[in-house]
């Protein structure tokens, strides 16, 4: 089992990052693989609605937004990375998960995925808010913790003594990596998925 951990922070060795790696620690001690994607520093676009994904699986931009989609194929669950930028999410994670579930919704769907955030002071709730909308939507299983996925600090360093947070950081990889093996546990006994219902799409402007 392998749990996907994006870094949705310009910064690779950033605050975002100490809180993803704690996470891992943690995934890596109940057994369970973690790969890192970084979403990095170059310009991510946002959706443009062309409908080219409806026939390809991927964006019509060719950039690290479908590597994601590739990655999530082979992903048992994800864990979603962002520094908080006045109050918000950062840009490029919001573009990037725009047009990730919106092409590659099917790679991401029924798999477990969390939130974790990271900031100076304050905007981490909504934050989570803003980017857990995304798992709710794809009918993903949302992970918790013992507190919310947060973690402060202006710097890496400063992180550290977050110990609190660097707890929940933990405690949410260990959540994760029992929710797989319970999922996987569930396939073995004939435990599959259920089947979403979509047939109707109702606009409210008629």
């Amino acid at each position: 089992m392998k749990v996907l951990l994006v870094n949705g922070s310009p910064h690779p060795e950033g605050c975002t990052r100490r809180a993803l790696d704690e996470v891992a620690k943690a995934l890596t001690q109940d057994g369970i693989q973690t790969e890192l994607l970084q979403l990095g520093k170059s310009p991510i676009a946002g959706c443009i609605a062309c409908g080219h994904c409806a026939t390809s699986g991927h964006c019509v931009f060719d950039d690290v937004v479908n590597e994601l989609i590739d990655r999530a194929q082979t992903a048992d669950g994800f864990i979603f990375g962002s520094p908080v930028y006045f109050a918000h999410p950062a840009g490029q994670i919001l573009s990037a998960l725009d047009r990730a579930f919106f092409a590659g919704g099917a790679n991401f769907a029924q798999k477990p995925g969390a939130i974790v955030v990271s900031a100076r002071r304050a905007g981490t709730t909504a934050s989570l808010d803003a980017l857990q909308k995304y798992l709710g939507i794809s009918q993903m299983p949302i992970i918790s913790a013992t507190y919310w996925n947060m973690v402060h600090g202006n710097t890496p360093q400063e992180v550290e003594q977050d110990l609190e947070g660097l707890q929940t950081m933990r405690n949410l990889g260990h959540h994760m990596a029992w929710m797989l093996k319970c999922i996987a546990a569930g396939k073995e006994a004939g435990i599959q998925p259920p089947l979403a219902e979509g047939t109707y799409r109702t606009n409210f402007i008629r």
